[in-house]
């Protein structure tokens, strides 16, 4: 595909490698803070990628050193500050985040740079969270007077556990890419120089995998997520799930291409 600008060029898509495409926040003067018209290209971009198996991995990444700063909220003018403010959160970033958790294929959060507030919250969304070694991870609200949504707060429960979402949500402190990696905020962390090419070469690893089994698992991991217990009508729902790729095209095709030492062709079906 060509590349795309949206938001006035703070958005740029493309397609970086075969079946992977990729959604980069270039707003450098404002270190990619997340105004209405990003989170609004966020979710068009996301919402829109074809169901098919045209793309099997999503990248999301940011320019010149930043992944994203969280809201922006620091231009919003003092007299309309409460009601713009939580406008900003509770509409586009709430439905810009809840498509980035729905899509069905594999997201990757390629945290080039800084990433603080609601970006790192997005990150979190992401199934998967590459980092550079330069990288400051942090949450500000401690700093800022700011009551963190209940909702944004399980994320960190459910990635890090209590104890260090305390110590994340309580300090304000920002953390370096090593300590994110020791806690469970990142799973692989890169120096910044082999940083773009690594976080590419993860996404083709991934998108080169079978598009149902990655779909499948990640419907799996999030109803067991979820729900602490499953109802009779979830497990008999994911048993069916699992018995389906048994009869796909995809898993004769992963077998055959295993032993003949081959590269895959996968059809989604």
């Amino acid at each position: 595909m060509t590349e795309r600008k949206l938001a006035g060029g703070k958005v740029t898509v493309d397609e970086p490698s075969e079946a992977v495409l990729r959604l980069t926040l270039s707003n450098p003067s404002r270190r990619n803070a997340l105004d209405h018209e990003i989170l609004d290209a966020i979710f068009e971009v996301v919402s829109g990628i074809d169901d098919g198996i045209g793309t099997r991995c999503l990248l999301i990444t940011g320019t010149e050193g930043n992944f994203s700063s969280g809201y922006d909220i620091a231009g919003i003018a003092s007299e309309h500050f409460e009601a713009e403010a939580e406008a900003l959160v509770a509409h586009p970033f709430h439905d810009a985040l809840e498509a980035v958790a729905a899509h069905p294929n594999p997201v990757i959060a390629a945290i080039n740079g800084h990433c603080l507030g609601g970006g790192l919250e997005l990150a979190l969304t992401c199934d998967l969270r590459i980092c550079a070694a330069g990288a400051k991870l942090g949450m500000p609200p401690p700093k800022l007077g700011l009551i963190y949504s209940h909702t944004g707060l399980r994320k960190f429960i459910d990635t890090v556990g209590v104890a260090e979402t305390r110590h994340i949500f309580l300090t304000g402190r920002n953390m370096d890419a090593r300590r994110a990696e020791r806690v469970g905020l990142v799973h692989e962390v890169v120096p910044d120089e082999e940083f773009v090419p690594a976080a590419l070469g993860l996404a083709e690893e991934i998108a080169g995998n079978a598009p149902l089994s990655m779909r499948g698992n990640k419907r799996a991991i999030n109803t067991l997520a979820d729900f602490e217990r499953l109802s009779s009508e979830q497990e008999r729902e994911l048993i069916e799930l699992r018995s389906s790729s048994f009869a796909s095209e995809d898993l004769r095709e992963g077998i055959a291409a295993f032993g003949e030492k081959r590269k895959p062709v996968w059809r989604g079906r």
